[in-house]
């Protein structure tokens, strides 16, 4: 479904990506590194937030490299940011119903239903975790066909962390013909959902394959 061809991203004199060359199927695919690798970097240029400055991104034969961030959503690329991206002075109603767009906001309340009694309050209010909820509540409410996750379990407890990706690995397999790429620091997290795994260490593509050829413990 999307092919990067040797994807260079620079923050002005520092390049974040060397030549990053990989594709995406259906299904799910984490992209895996520590801290600094250029995993948000790299979901970052495929959403259209950042340019890059040379190579190719290519999403399902078309041409995206330098497309604008709406051309993409368009298209069905959606980002979920490791800052959550909600509205922080809105209510949790009225960011559903921006993600939502008039149609039924309770696939959101039946994945999570701390979001129907925290309604009222203001994003700005909710705890990361709550946060985190709201932010993946948008992939429930909008149409998708690539979903970009960035460091969904960052700051989370552990059983929380596990709650999400429960919802996001029943959310991909509810629709087969899509793509997920989540972005994660800690393999664990991951490799569960995961049906493909690419490695990222210091802005270079590090090795690639199926959960079975990696080992967490030395990721």
């Amino acid at each position: 479904m999307l092919t990067l061809d040797t994807l260079r991203v620079r923050y002005g004199p520092l390049e974040a990506l060397h030549g990053v060359t990989l594709t995406i199927e259906p299904g799910v695919t984490a992209v895996l590194g520590r801290n600094g690798a250029g995993k948000s970097t790299l979901l970052r240029a495929i959403a259209g937030y950042l340019r890059p400055s040379s190579g190719r991104i290519l999403w399902q034969g078309s041409d995206l490299t330098r497309a604008p961030i709406g051309r993409r959503a368009a298209a069905g690329l959606m980002l979920i940011p490791d800052n959550g991206g909600v509205f922080r002075t809105l209510t949790v109603r009225e960011n559903l119903e921006l993600f939502a767009a008039g149609t039924d906001l309770a696939p959101a309340f039946e994945a999570f239903p701390d979001l129907d009694t925290l309604s009222r309050r203001r994003a700005a209010l909710l705890s990361g975790g709550e946060q985190q909820m709201l932010a993946l509540s948008r992939a429930l409410l909008a149409p998708w066909r690539l979903l970009l996750v960035d460091e969904l379990s960052h700051g989370l407890a552990p059983a929380l962390a596990a709650r999400l990706y429960t919802v996001l690995t029943r959310l991909a397999a509810a629709h087969p013909g899509r793509a997920v790429v989540l972005a994660e620091p800690h393999p664990r997290a991951a490799l569960a959902p995961a049906d493909r795994i690419h490695v990222l260490r210091r802005g270079e593509l590090a090795g690639s394959g199926s959960p079975a050829d990696f080992d967490a413990a030395t990721l």
